[in-house]
């Protein structure tokens, strides 16, 4: 409990004496890292324990957290990989940008045909024309580097990558986390020369990822830098190329070594050695990093080292994955589910920000948000000119609060002047198809696929804490206690503030599915393609109505059918209730499409229908779509 309330009496070290700004010889511009790890969970690193203790050891987080700012209530901007990577980069949330989950660019389908719902249509990557963080740094003079994980497109090579968003130096290889072959007992880091993983002076595998991130520090340290530092771990696949750190967690957890070739994990909670040992390796990395910058100096100023003038963001692209089929991985609790989920556990993570201005050892119950990075950066770069003029910013600036005082929720302000009090999050995909807010102490989920179902109400609202007294007191950060029936005013308050959220960031929601094989309410009455014509690039399509009015219609388009990285596009189409028709223009270079129709109950009609089997085995959506006829 005593983890979850503000520190009282933090002595501030800013504003007394020589400030930040003024000191003497400092270079304008510093440094900045943000070090994004990969499905680390809230209560995977040491210093975030709260009720019972993790068995993972993480001295360098830990030192990390003493050095800086560590938020209790930080959150990735989505409860998955890419959209938060792009939510990061562009600052603009997900459903904004039509960018709500991984891989993306296809065709609405079901995920199989027993799926009630299906996820509407979302972007496969983050548009070349997006002015990235790094483009912004870039052309205020700084070096900006990548290394490790990408995924900002529907596959990690596919386009666009690094180079294309801003960032003039790029490494991706993935380390220690490659696969182990043939299975994760065998391919253990060795002493030996030859050795890839060779272990060091210090008992640990080589990670060249670390390397990578390392060799950039040391070949741009002479001008300004921002190094976007994507570490692989601790994502699948759960091993550990350290040998010596599963026999010590293995022992430290009272569990058996496997041996042979392991299917899998089933011990619940966490008591995955494999796991533990990866957090810890991830651990041992970052320390090489904060170690690196403590003992280099600064060629830009001289007698003192790189950390002296270098930000530090250090965080998770969303909550720990708690289990894959077969394998056990981690447990968020308290905290409710992980990774793929709006519940706390998918998108609560640890968050630590260290800098030259900012206080050391603060813990603050401050809600911040990895949206808040992109502002957070203009301001310590001074690069707030480079902001093009529209450009969507939805997350706020967070130094006000970093360098006057870290516990202070008044010092993140809205365009209006108040104080932040809200966020949300969407999330129409995978198995939750749902959308979150967040007003002061209270949390609202709205289940979209909740017609006709037991198992989920519209609407799940839960009190995470007590704020009354000026301090966050937990409540039920677990939420397991539903309010929605009590407290029915706050519901609709709630809710009308999401949706209007929403509705301003024309965001997509999911669509019930036509060949769900049993009871849907108003299944019967979805409409049916009766014609389908092209003159051009012009297609008409007729249809009949059979109790439900068509509401709108989407041309579902693609310029690369075929290609390994088949990717497909959305553009409205014009619906004529009088005559039943649907007209679209076919955008230039179209080689396929698809039109869908979406009545009033919700539901989608793809034309022509798509075989959501083989769309997620082994065939494209173009075998399956009209192709364009030749002028």
């Amino acid at each position: 409990m005593k983890r979850y309330l503000t520190l009282l009496g933090v002595i501030l070290t800013v504003g007394k004496g020589v400030s930040y700004a003024e000191e003497s010889g400092r270079p304008e511009k510093p440094n900045i890292i943000i070090l994004l790890t990969d499905d680390l969970g809230w209560q995977d690193v040491k210093c975030y324990d709260v009720d019972e203790a993790s068995p993972m050891e993480t001295p360098y987080m830990d030192a990390l957290a003493s050095k800086g700012v560590k938020f209790w209530q930080g959150y990735s901007p989505c409860p998955t990989c890419a959209p938060t990577r792009c939510a990061i980069l562009s600052g603009v949330h997900g459903a904004r940008s039509q960018k709500t989950h991984v891989v993306g660019g296809a065709p609405p389908s079901a995920y199989t045909k027993n799926s009630r719902m299906m996820p509407p249509w979302y972007s496969g990557r983050m548009p070349v024309k997006t002015y990235s963080i790094a483009s912004a740094l870039q052309d205020t003079g700084y070096a900006t580097g990548h290394c490790g994980k990408w995924h900002v497109a529907i596959n990690h090579r596919a386009y666009p990558q690094p180079e294309d968003h801003g960032f003039t130096w790029t490494q991706s290889n993935r380390g220690v986390t490659i696969p182990m072959a043939p299975n994760r007992l065998t391919g253990f880091s060795t002493t030996e020369a030859g050795d890839d993983y060779r272990l060091d002076e210090n008992g640990h595998s080589t990670h060249q990822n670390s390397k990578d991130a390392l060799a950039f520090i040391d070949g741009h340290k002479q001008d300004p830098f921002f190094l976007y530092y994507c570490t692989w771990l601790v994502h699948t696949p759960i091993h550990t190329r350290n040998e010596r750190l599963l026999d010590k967690y293995c022992k430290k957890l009272g569990v058996e070594k496997p041996v042979g070739k392991p299917a899998g994990w089933n011990i619940p909670g966490q008591k995955n050695p494999f796991y533990c040992a990866m957090v810890e390796e991830l651990d041992y990395y970052v320390g090489r990093l904060t170690e690196y910058l403590e003992e280099t100096d600064d060629p830009r100023w001289k007698g003192h080292k790189l950390i002296e003038n270098t930000y530090i963001i250090f965080t998770s692209d969303n909550g720990g994955m708690e289990r894959v089929p077969g394998e056990i991985i981690t447990d968020n609790f308290p905290l409710d589910r992980g990774k793929i989920s709006l519940m706390e556990g998918g998108t609560r993570v640890p968050l630590i920000i260290t800098g030259p201005d900012i206080p050391k050892g603060v813990e603050s119950q401050v809600m911040v948000n990895g949206l808040d990075f992109y502002p957070t950066l203009l301001s310590w770069s001074g690069a707030h000119s480079k902001k093009k003029e529209g450009q969507a910013m939805d997350g706020l600036d967070l130094s006000t609060l970093l360098r006057t005082d870290p516990t202070d929720p008044t010092l993140v302000k809205q365009a209006d002047g108040q104080t932040r009090d809200t966020m949300l999050w969407h999330f129409p995909n995978s198995n939750a198809l749902e959308s979150s807010i967040r007003v002061g102490d209270y949390k609202l989920i709205e289940n979209y696929d909740h017609v006709n179902n037991k198992k989920n109400d519209q609407y799940e609202l839960y009190r995470l804490y007590n704020s009354e007294k000026g301090l966050a007191a937990r409540v039920d950060i677990e939420e397991a206690k539903n309010l929605a029936g009590s407290m029915p005013d706050k519901v609709k308050a709630m809710a009308t503030e999401l949706q209007k959220s929403l509705s301003e960031m024309k965001a997509s929601y999911p669509y019930y599915n036509p060949i769900f094989p049993l009871d849907l309410p108003h299944k019967e009455k979805v409409p049916h393609v009766l014609t389908n014509t092209q003159k051009g690039k012009n297609v008409l399509l007729t249809y009949q109505e059979n109790g439900a009015k068509v509401v709108r219609a989407n041309l579902i388009y693609t310029l690369n059918a075929g290609h390994r990285y088949e990717e497909w596009f959305r553009k409205e189409a014009q619906v004529d209730l009088s005559t039943k028709q649907i007209k679209v223009s076919l955008p230039e270079g179209c080689t396929h499409y698809f039109i869908n129709l979406i009545d009033e109950n919700n539901f989608l009609v793809s034309h022509p229908e798509i075989d959501t089997v083989s769309v997620r085995g082994d065939k494209q959506p173009s075998t399956y779509a009209l192709p364009v006829k030749a002028k």
